[in-house]
Parts: structure tokens; C-alpha cells; sequence
């Protein structure tokens, strides 16, 4: 049977044995390994204008003949889901 274990330094215990690692590749393995957690970026902040229900019979069209009529009137409105109420919210962003 041939021998299997890794080419290089190794503990010498056994067939799956893992090479050593030096003290700068264990410092380099255990830094990139750890997992970094970082803050969730900011919401932008954001004016509602005008609340729509899902559950209306035309659906969105509502929200939406409201954002292009705000949007006529230099509003930079848009249209979101909230699916936590179930409506349509026209928005602006940027706007508190």
C-alpha cells in the first residue's frame, strides 16, 4: 500500500494526517477563518406621502397614479410594499 499522508511536514500519527502549519500561516489561516460581523447599513431615511391597501381591487394602481401625479408635481415619489401591513406606501427618499 502506498503511502498516503501529505508531502511536507506532518505530525506523523496516521494516513490523514494534516501538514503543520508555521506560526505565521496558523496566524494567517485563524484571521481570514474568522468571521466578521459588521453593522447593518443605515435605512435611508424616508417621508411616507400616502398609504394604499393591497387588498384593493385594483391593487397597486392607486399607489401608483398617486406617485406619477406626485411625481408630475416634482415629487420624486415611488412606490413600495410593506408587506408587514399589507399596503402599498408611496415614498420619498431622502426625506425625513
Amino acid at each position: 500500500m502506498a503511502d498516503r499522508t501529505w508531502q511536507g511536514a506532518s505530525t506523523g500519527t496516521g494516513l490523514l494526517d494534516t501538514p503543520t502549519l508555521s506560526p505565521a500561516d496558523r496566524l494567517a489561516h485563524e484571521t481570514a477563518s474568522y468571521r466578521r460581523s459588521t453593522p447593518p447599513a443605515p435605512k435611508p431615511a424616508r417621508r411616507i406621502l400616502e398609504r394604499f391597501s393591497a387588498g384593493a381591487p385594483r391593487g397597486q394602481w392607486p399607489a401608483e397614479s398617486y406617485a406619477a401625479e406626485q411625481r408630475r408635481n416634482g415629487v420624486p415619489a415611488r412606490v413600495v410594499m410593506d408587506l408587514a401591513s399589507d399596503s402599498f406606501l408611496v415614498i420619498v427618499e431622502g426625506a425625513s
